[in-house]
């Protein structure tokens, strides 16, 4: 049986994200916003999280960049109080500053965007006993949504993570840590997103561990004309669904206890015609 980061993989695993950014609260309160977010992770793992992902630096498009002491300083104690109660925890960062300070932190993964290709990324993780998820994007958070293109969407978003699994796996990662998204959203047009999802069953023919986000993702309000993000739970939930089915492992959500539901219905069907 595959596990990732200590967590069995015997049954799809969720990924609650928790936003430790001044724009993901309604009040900007520094304090607030750090005990809000403690409080959402824990209330994610009541809820059926198995992993909580914390990230500081927003990387939605159009984003802009933060200071790295920033995201530190966003993440490492958000971290530190969730490991305390005991949850695994992941943090979402492209920066090896802040790969290193959360994994010292007690973060067991790494979950990052640009899939270690930034400065000294590959060899912290390396040096660490962290295991990593390795995503693919076009271009910048700012701009990868301005004009994306490819030729061949899911072909090329595989061979690019086929080629950073090479990479790691040369520096000492052993494969067994690796996980890879195909990065739905990142540098992506709405065909190719649902392209690139008809095709996960090629990942899981290769033999490797996918971790997806789908949650609220732009391409399902414009599939489903809902502008809102927030209004966008049951086209998030069908496709979770429909990319379970083709072998993905690990949904990352931000409506866990509603996932947990669908993931659980949907066990039970399944086992039941195994």
């Amino acid at each position: 049986m595959k596990t990732f980061a200590g967590l069995s993989l015997d049954r799809p695993r969720i990924m609650g994200i928790v936003n430790a950014t001044p724009d993901s609260f309604s009040d900007g309160g520094e304090a607030f916003a750090f005990d809000d977010a403690v409080k959402r992770g824990l209330q994610m793992i009541e809820d059926g999280a198995d992993i909580i992902d914390v990230g500081g630096e927003s990387t939605r498009p159009g984003a802009t960049p933060v200071g790295l002491d920033e995201e530190i300083r966003r993440t490492v104690p958000v971290i530190e109080r969730l490991v305390n109660a005991g949850a695994l925890v992941s943090i979402d960062t492209r920066h090896a500053l802040v790969m290193k300070a959360a994994i010292d932190a007690g973060a067991k993964i790494v979950n990052d965007v640009s899939a270690l290709t930034g400065a000294g990324a590959v060899d912290v993780v390396a040096k660490s006993d962290a295991d990593v998820v390795l995503m693919h994007m076009q271009g910048l958070p700012k701009t990868m949504q301005d004009d994306p293109s490819y030729k061949d969407a899911p072909a090329q978003v595989l061979a690019y993570l086929q080629d950073r699994i090479g990479v790691c796996e040369a520096a000492g990662i052993p494969r067994n840590r690796i996980a890879v998204d195909p990065g739905i959203g990142f540098g992506k047009t709405v065909d190719n997103n649902l392209d690139i999802l008809r095709r996960l069953n090629d990942y899981d023919e290769l033999g490797m561990l996918v971790l997806l986000g789908v949650s609220r993702k732009s391409f399902i309000g414009a599939i489903a004309d809902e502008p809102d993000a927030q209004k966008r739970l049951a086209g998030s939930i069908a496709a979770a669904l429909f990319a379970v089915e083709q072998g993905v492992s690990i949904l990352r959500v931000h409506d866990v206890p509603q996932t947990r539901q669908a993931l659980n219905i949907w066990s039970a069907l399944t086992d039941a015609h195994a």
